[in-house]
């Protein structure tokens, strides 16, 4: 726990860019190198591969659907104009197929659907160990979501601007990456593989990346 405040406050405040992948990459690695102390590969998911390749499989084709839906409706584009996204195609490359994958996708996988829901099952059993990583997971994006009101003016005109805005927008942020924890919980458990979630996670974020980049040019 104390690894991971850490590491959100340096990966969101201190760090230089350059420096994300690797950091990220380094702690996911200690959180699986303290907690192979308690419990198993296969307690955290790091099993099962082709169960997982298939729901992951899956998982990626499904987001990019309901993505190119979304940037086909009128009253739903309009989320896909942030100000964050890359203006040239090496950066582009860099955060869809690197920054998110392996500084995102496999680090908040690691500790989030495979070492902290295992090392809470130990002691609470599955259900309220998921419940209790998903609700870390939501509060884990309280220091991005500063970013996220003031580069997507979407955001800003659905939860208005000042500081009321801000705390809506947090709040809208904490609650449902908490909800999609929890769905993710359960197809990391139902798959029996973490590897299902690391190519969903990364199929949320890059395929939205990418959309983002090409319509913004």
């Amino acid at each position: 726990m104390a690894l991971l405040v850490v590491a959100n406050v340096m990966s969101n405040r201190v760090i230089p860019n350059w420096l994300y992948v690797p950091w990220n990459v380094a702690v996911a690695l200690a959180l699986l190198w303290a907690a192979r102390h308690e419990v198993s590969n296969q307690e955290m998911g790091f099993t099962n591969w082709s169960s997982g390749a298939r729901w992951g499989g899956a998982l990626l084709a499904g987001t990019t659907v309901v993505l190119l839906v979304g940037l086909a409706l009128p009253w739903t584009s309009d989320m896909f104009d942030d100000s964050r996204v890359a203006d040239s195609v090496w950066a582009w490359v860099y955060h869809a197929f690197l920054r998110i994958p392996l500084g995102t996708a496999f680090m908040e996988e690691t500790a989030f659907r495979a070492v902290l829901p295992a090392l809470f099952a130990v002691r609470w059993g599955v259900l309220r160990g998921c419940i209790a990583a998903s609700l870390l997971f939501g509060f884990w994006h309280v220091l991005p979501s500063f970013g996220l009101h003031d580069n997507n003016p979407t955001i800003t005109d659905l939860f208005g601007d000042g500081t009321l805005g801000l705390v809506i927008t947090i709040g809208f942020a904490i609650v449902s990456t908490m909800v999609a924890g929890l769905v993710w919980c359960w197809i990391r458990y139902r798959s029996g593989s973490i590897l299902s979630t690391i190519l969903g996670h990364i199929a949320t974020n890059s395929v939205a990346y990418t959309i983002a980049f090409w319509v913004n040019r």
